[in-house]
């Protein structure tokens, strides 16, 4: 195997060695894709300043996020279905995040559940994102799951009211309900250690919900249930409604307008995350990087602003520090390495995106995380 030297090694391996249909259900956004490639792309249109005969012998990375020491500002964002890039895959990757001094973050719709994933990691505190359903009650029991689990962090995410349309998914049959094609069937069967793997774990559905929400004991039940719980009235007031009943550290995930970063400082968010799903919903919107600069001005300090959707690279996390930002998020990079090489895997992105910053950081100037500020940076006419 050739030497990996950046995130993009990680995700051509990760194409060899899983199905279509789950690889692709990663690397896709919806409609056109105008969005998920102008998350990547509008980075390159902002440049650093280098700075020489600077004294960067002492460097570090190490910075806080919510009040939590990290070892550098990423956190690992939650993603849907990470089980089915690679078995036991929301266990690996949080073994991966706890070694190396940073947030995992678990979805709602994880294959993993909340138990197995605390049992994994021997209750290391890991952060669990929420999605708001129609069953309240449902809503009410995964908070104190996440809270029995010694969740440090719950992460609201707001922008799924109802679902992108992702036009790869529908087309190897990753839908509600799943139909699976047979050019999909026979992809899986030639991606044998795949298949082991996953023949090898018990872990298989979505194990936050099969079992918990009433009525949904197998997969048939979980479509219906699904289909009919994501909720199109979220407002602020379910925000603050959740906050009390959590009270613990809360994160509003998801925004991308001024108003609506205002909206959820006054919601009480301890921090909201800049983000568009990846480019997976609202086809033709903003890149994040590109909005993360007036939601920094609009909330004005008021409370932590992180950063989702686009990173590739540790110089990406520096620019998005640079801009305001007092964390980020990394989902596909994870996600690629999760395919590629399992925990190693993950491991080895996290390992890149930190040399990265830490040598671009070197580059400019800085050698402590809280220093990086605009200065650092050139935006391209």
């Amino acid at each position: 195997m050739a030497e990996i030297t950046c995130i993009e090694d990680l995700r051509r391996l990760a194409r060899k060695r899983v199905p279509r249909m789950f690889y692709d259900y990663v690397d896709g956004g919806s409609w056109t894709e105008y969005t998920y490639r102008a998350n990547e792309s509008d980075f390159q249109r902002i440049e650093f300043r280098q700075r020489v005969a600077c004294d960067i012998t002492h460097r570090s990375t190490a910075t806080t996020m919510v009040g939590q020491p990290v070892s550098m500002p990423v956190a690992i964002a939650p993603t849907g279905l990470t089980g089915m890039q690679h078995a036991d895959g929301e266990i690996l990757a949080a073994r991966a995040a706890k070694n190396f001094g940073i947030p995992f973050t678990l979805s709602t719709m994880s294959i993993c559940s909340i138990e197995a994933v605390a049992e994994a990691t021997g209750r290391h505190p890991f952060w669990f994102q929420l999605y708001v359903m129609r069953d309240r009650t449902f809503v009410e029991s995964l908070i104190d799951r996440a809270q029995a689990a010694n969740c440090s962090a719950l992460v609201v995410t707001m922008d799924l009211q109802v679902f992108g349309q992702r036009h790869k998914d529908k087309k190897n049959g990753l839908s509600m309900p799943p139909r699976p094609t047979l050019r999909n069937v026979v992809n899986m069967l030639s991606k044998p250690r795949w298949c082991l793997d996953m023949l090898g774990t018990r872990h298989r559905q979505f194990g936050n919900i099969v079992g918990h929400a009433q009525g949904v004991d197998n997969i048939q039940s979980l479509v219906e249930w699904t289909r009919e719980q994501f909720d199109p009235t979220l407002s602020w007031q379910d925000v603050e409604w959740i906050r009390k009943r959590w009270g613990g550290r809360l994160i509003v995930k998801g925004i991308q307008h001024p108003e609506d970063a205002r909206l959820a400082v006054e919601s009480g968010a301890d921090a909201i995350v800049v983000s568009n799903h990846g480019g997976r919903q609202l086809d033709g919107a903003s890149s994040s990087i590109s909005t993360l600069p007036e939601v920094v001005d609009a909330v004005g300090g008021r409370t932590e602003v992180h950063f989702d959707s686009g990173i590739r690279s540790g110089q990406d996390v520096l620019k998005a520090i640079a801009l305001g930002a007092k964390g980020t998020y990394i989902g596909r990079a994870m996600l690629y390495g999760l395919g590629a090489l399992g925990e190693h895997g993950v491991t080895r992105a996290l390992t890149l995106i930190r040399d990265e910053l830490d040598l671009s950081m070197a580059f400019c100037g800085k050698t402590d995380m809280r220093a990086v500020n605009r200065d650092i940076l050139r935006m391209k006419p």
